[in-house]
């Protein structure tokens, strides 16, 4: 008996979304604006040094999850137990962050802050692993991109309502609390926590438990899962290669749209002069907008198909990052519309990469090939970064780290033209 339900329960649409909602809190406020940017401040260790080892612990935690997420996926699948799974580490990053409290601004500090925010990467990596997989849980073949496309808005809203609460009444002082010893940052870890943990809980008591779709697989070692992996990798390279070709297209496109906003305050700052609350302005604005696109386009992608959406997404892209770089002289009206604009299309391209990724996975199979999506998303993630620096250090103008994303873009495009979603998937074997 299989998994999709024959039609849509909004109760557990929007259970799933808060999911989204409440992930936001360690998007946003752990690894984007806030405990990352505190941990590389002047109280854990000289400028360059701290960066540098923030880098490096988070590659470490990038090749853990590229060696794991598809195992553990593939496990949750053949197990029958995704959504225990999706607790289980979901649960993991909330203790985590909650642990971030204990980080004090002192350099003998530092490794229990790089430790805890590496560890909360490879943890919210599989639980978003199994989230994902649940998209055909929550879905039937004609919502699916609505409901992609609302929980992706609901992520976006998500953030901008908790950081709208932590910067103004926790590093503002709005709430008159004291930021001796960093405790307006530590503070702020404890909301994070209780937000992710508390807008988690729907989805696990609104949908039901994954039972498989008449395929379930014998259930075997961990070790011996990387033999089944490699059979698995090869048998749907033959069966289903537009799903291969899609996963290497979209791990290139995945990076630029992180780059996208990795770099987007550096820009601001550093190519049109905004000043640090202007940034924080602009980030809230942009995940407004991009909040707003994703979750009106989503009914486009159930329309149209995904592909159509992710290509006209990336071609938007691509024109926006050129406008940004030849029209930088005009100074910061340039960066808010042409930057905006920028953000207009990220999300929809991120939504519709998920769904288009659903609509072709072997029934059965969902936890292995999110899975795999994490793990070639990470294989790739240094081409954005590289490309920006390079650009960068080439002409030692930052503006031209857009041309090095653009062409991330460019690429990620350029392989997805070709892929072709198959009329039907094939069965698990």
């Amino acid at each position: 008996m299989s998994d999709t339900p024959d039609r849509t329960s909004r109760r557990r649409v929007v259970a799933w979304g808060l999911w989204d909602w409440g992930s936001a809190s360690f998007n946003a406020v752990v690894t984007t604006f806030v405990f990352t940017v505190y941990l590389t401040s002047s109280g854990f260790g000289p400028e360059g040094v701290i960066e540098s080892q923030l880098g490096w612990a988070l590659a470490g935690a990038g090749l853990l999850v590229a060696l794991l997420a598809p195992v553990t996926g593939q496990r949750s699948d053949t197990s029958g137990r995704r959504k225990l799974w999706l607790g289980v580490n979901t649960y993991i990053v909330v203790a985590i962050t909650l642990a971030m409290f204990f980080v004090e601004p002192d350099p003998s500090f530092v490794w229990l802050g790089l430790l805890l925010v590496a560890g909360g990467n490879v943890f919210f990596e599989f639980a978003g692993v199994n989230y994902n997989a649940m998209l055909r849980q929550v879905s039937t073949p004609a919502s699916i991109g609505g409901v992609s496309g609302f929980g992706w808005g609901m992520g976006y809203v998500g953030g901008i309502v908790l950081l709208l609460i932590v910067y103004f009444g926790f590093i503002q002082g709005f709430f008159g609390l004291p930021s001796e010893n960093g405790l307006d940052v530590r503070l702020s870890m404890i909301v994070a926590a209780l937000w992710f943990g508390i807008f988690a809980l729907p989805v696990l008591f609104a949908v039901p438990e994954y039972r498989g779709a008449g395929t379930r697989r014998e259930r075997i070692g961990f070790f011996a899962s990387y033999a089944r992996l490699g059979r698995d990798i090869a048998r749907l390279w033959r069966d289903s290669r537009a799903t291969v070709w899609f996963l290497l297209a979209s791990a290139v496109f995945r990076d630029g749209l992180a780059g996208v906003f990795t770099f987007g305050g550096v820009l601001a700052a550093s190519v049109f002069g905004f000043s640090a609350g202007e940034v924080i302005l602009f980030a809230i604005a942009a995940n407004v907008v991009a909040g707003i696109s994703t979750i009106a386009v989503g009914a486009l992608d159930d329309r149209l198909g995904a592909k159509p959406v992710i290509v006209t997404a990336l071609a938007g892209l691509i024109v926006s990052g050129l406008l940004v770089f030849f029209l930088r002289d005009g100074g910061p009206a340039v960066f808010w519309t042409a930057g905006l604009a920028l953000t207009l299309f990220v999300g929809p391209a991120q939504s519709a990469s998920r769904t288009f990724l659903a609509r072709i996975i072997p029934p059965g199979r969902e936890g292995e090939v999110f899975g795999l999506y994490a793990t070639t998303g990470r294989a790739v993630s240094f081409l954005a970064p590289t490309m920006f620096a390079l650009f960068v250090g080439l002409t030692g103008d930052a503006a031209f780290g857009i041309l090095g994303i653009v062409l991330v873009l460019l690429a990620g495009l350029l392989l997805l033209l070709p892929v072709r979603a198959p009329a039907a998937v094939p069965a698990l074997r």
